[in-house]
């Protein structure tokens, strides 16, 4: 069962869930698991919990601010245009403190990936590493296109009915993130300038068929940019490679987890 916790970042008053899944040694390495655009904590599925079983670690899963059963967005407040920097370099630093956790790895999906470059960019020496699963750093005519697509499930299909079970204002969740990402002064939005300040490991993760964060170019323009990231294009799969292959996702994250330059000198 998630936990909650009540903190001011921001200077806004807002309660998070949380849960902790896998080693319960409080002296093992802590992944923080980072949600996409409409995720939360119930839609991570097993994934976290079978990948920290094969690692060794703990990990957090939280819902962001609006999402699952944390404080939910007011009907009229837009996210702002820099929602994923505010995430990474205020929201998430102060949880972290909140919950006494020193140098994790990150884990995003989606959003939760632009949010893990970010917070990399921003302070790689707070963090051990980061995982991203189809990032974006840059909009792409790809993603714009699936978001509508997803709007359209939204509003005329079933998308809220099943998004319902897991939000508890669903409409706060899914407008908050399709309106700006819908919105014409969001096009030219990018983090490129600043992922070369990424030092720490990172394996950059997507799906060939990915039909939201668009075409490869999302993780090759990090390596472009932070030569040292580990890329791993995955075949036959799609926006969300946890869930549709999660061993073969858990398998290229323990390899890049054990590659010999991710290894304590001695």
């Amino acid at each position: 069962m998630p936990d909650f916790i009540t903190f001011t970042p921001q200077g806004r008053r807002q309660t998070l869930e949380y849960a902790w899944v896998g080693a319960t040694d409080a002296d093992a390495p802590v992944c923080v698991f980072l949600h996409e655009g409409l995720g939360c904590v119930a839609l991570w599925r097993q994934f976290p919990a079978l990948l920290c079983a094969r690692l060794g670690m703990r990990g957090l899963i939280y819902s962001r601010y609006a999402y699952g059963a944390s404080t939910p967005r007011p009907r009229d407040e837009a996210f702002p245009r820099d929602y994923l920097r505010r995430e990474a370099v205020e929201v998430l630093p102060a949880l972290l403190t909140a919950l006494d956790i020193r140098r994790p790895w990150l884990l995003g999906h989606s959003d939760g990936g632009s949010i893990a470059l970010i917070a990399a960019a921003h302070d790689s020496a707070a963090l051990s590493g980061i995982i991203t699963i189809a990032p974006h750093y840059f909009v792409e005519d790809a993603c714009l296109s699936g978001i509508r697509r997803a709007k359209t499930a939204y509003e005329q299909g079933a998308l809220r009915q099943k998004l319902a079970k897991y939000h508890h204002d669903v409409d706060s969740a899914f407008y908050g993130w399709c309106n700006i990402w819908l919105d014409p002064t969001y096009r030219d939005w990018s983090i490129e300038p600043d992922l070369a300040a990424i030092t720490c490991p990172t394996l950059a993760m997507q799906g060939v068929n990915d039909e939201y964060a668009g075409s490869l170019a999302q993780i090759e323009g990090i390596q472009r940019q932070a030569s040292h990231t580990v890329l791993r294009p995955l075949p036959d799969c799609d926006h969300n490679p946890h869930l549709r292959q999660p061993e073969q996702v858990i398998q290229a994250i323990v390899a890049f987890m054990e590659l010999p330059s991710l290894l304590p000198d001695t």
